[in-house]
């Protein structure tokens, strides 16, 4: 029979919110610095077709920030509607990143507002560009603060709980907690690589297609250039993550990776199964790996799961998570790093529809990981929702209504996704690039002459 279950449900939206925002959330912190980037390169070489990039992007970029808007506003309606208690404990302390994030965004968008509307009335494009300056920082300054929130959600400090009162409240230690370090590069990097894979696969399909202009060639070089510096910095910024949660998260690395027992020459775990033993079995073992990735050393002790009580290990399904997040991570690169690599050389591989076709599945891709390493990271921290302070149970709301909200939530969700694709597929195809640079050149030659 079927009961209610309005943890579960709170937890079914939560996820369902957070899934649908990050796609937006992602490409609004990254595009601006692609943006930025095409124009710059666009300056420097004098070359319209970097500057249309940047003008095209822009356009398209404001379609995505606005529906992040409505799905960021749901994320702050449903912590306090859905987990009441969580933010009566943890708003007395974080209170202070949530509305510099809120600023953050407000002063990123004045900014594209002025951007957008001073296109045509630049006749310096080096005036022009210093507005993008503070779109960029504005967008990755409200994805820095919202993390901290996060990161301090696993590793909570900055304040001190007796009796269920708080007290002793230090809000900058709060924010520069332990995790947030490694947190926020991650989040930046992998932002930035998925944005250039994601514009770098748009490029690619008009390649495909048979669209073979000298812009989208010029857009794919750009873009495959960036996911690849990007890439190489998000692999970085994974290895600190994998350490951090060695230190500070054992359970966690230790669920990803099956590490049953404590044990020093740890292997790295990759696929597999687990008998009703949980042992492992049919897997992928690196030697030394897992010790190498926690502290540096093959020789180095990595705490296993038995050593964690039952109650506090998260679901050992994240495993599969994890070696899914990872596994993308590295083709992306792999395909970038030959991209470059054919490019210098001159060969004609990259050319082939083989390759393209990696090229176009590379945006799709990358946001597939960024999915997962989100639910990597919020499923690995359970069953806590404030690590050693309050367990995700304890922090929902007991409102016999959550299942309504789930439906008329998904129906909003389902009505934004379609509107922005459509909104966004009409902008573009109505006004095709080669129209636009002809309407650019004509109109430069009437105010040359």
């Amino acid at each position: 029979m079927w009961t209610y279950d309005s943890v579960l449900f709170s937890r079914l939206l939560t996820e369902l919110t957070l899934a649908f925002h990050i796609i937006y959330a992602t490409i609004g912190v990254g595009v601006p610095l692609m943006i930025a980037i095409a124009q710059w390169v666009g300056i420097r070489k004098n070359d319209e077709h970097y500057i249309l990039l940047a003008r095209r992007w822009t356009r398209g970029f404001v379609i995505t920030v606005a529906v992040g808007v409505v799905t960021g506003t749901a994320i702050g309606l449903q912590l306090s509607l859905l987990w009441p208690n969580f933010m009566n404990l943890a708003g007395q302390v974080i209170s202070l990143p949530l509305f510099m994030e809120t600023f953050a965004f407000f002063f990123e968008a004045i900014f594209l507002g002025i951007y957008l509307y001073t296109w045509d009335r630049f006749n310096d494009q080096k005036k022009h560009f210093l507005l993008l300056i503070p779109v960029a920082i504005g967008s990755s300054a409200s994805a820095f603060f919202i993390t901290i929130v996060n990161a301090f959600m696993n590793t909570p400090q900055g304040f001190e709980l007796k009796d269920g009162v708080i007290t002793n409240i230090q809000p900058l230690v709060a924010m520069f907690n332990p995790a947030m370090p490694t947190k926020v590069a991650h989040v930046l990097t992998t932002a930035y690589m998925t944005s250039a894979f994601v514009l770098a696969s748009i490029a690619a399909y008009h390649l495909l297609k048979g669209n073979r202009h000298l812009y989208h060639k010029k857009a794919l070089h750009l873009t495959m250039k960036s996911a690849l510096i990007f890439s190489l910095a998000s692999i970085v910024a994974g290895d600190l993550s994998g350490k951090f949660l060695a230190e500070y998260q054992p359970e966690k690395l230790a669920a990803a990776e099956w590490h049953f027992e404590t044990s020093t020459y740890a292997p790295l775990v990759l696929f597999g199964t687990l008998n009703e033993n949980n042992e492992v079995e049919n897997a992928i073992k690196i030697p030394y790996a897992l010790s190498i990735l926690a502290h540096n050393r093959p020789s180095a002790e990595v705490k296993g799961l038995n050593d964690i009580p039952k109650d506090e290990r998260p679901p050992l399904y994240i495993h599969y998570l994890f070696n899914a997040m990872v596994l993308i991570g590295i083709w992306l690169t792999v395909i970038a790093a030959l991209y470059w690599a054919a490019m210098k050389k001159g060969l004609a591989f990259v050319t082939k529809k083989f390759f393209i076709m990696q090229l176009v599945l590379s945006g799709p891709l990358a946001m597939l990981a960024i999915e997962i390493g989100w639910f990597f990271a919020e499923v690995g921290r359970q069953p806590w929702i404030l690590r050693g302070y309050m367990k995700t149970a304890e922090a929902a709301t007991s409102s016999a209504h959550v299942d309504t909200m789930l439906v008329v939530f998904s129906l909003l969700y389902l009505v934004l996704a379609f509107v922005s694709v459509a909104v966004l597929i009409k902008m573009f195809r109505n006004n095709p690039v080669e129209r636009e640079l002809q309407e650019r050149a004509l109109d430069q030659g009437g105010v040359s002459s």
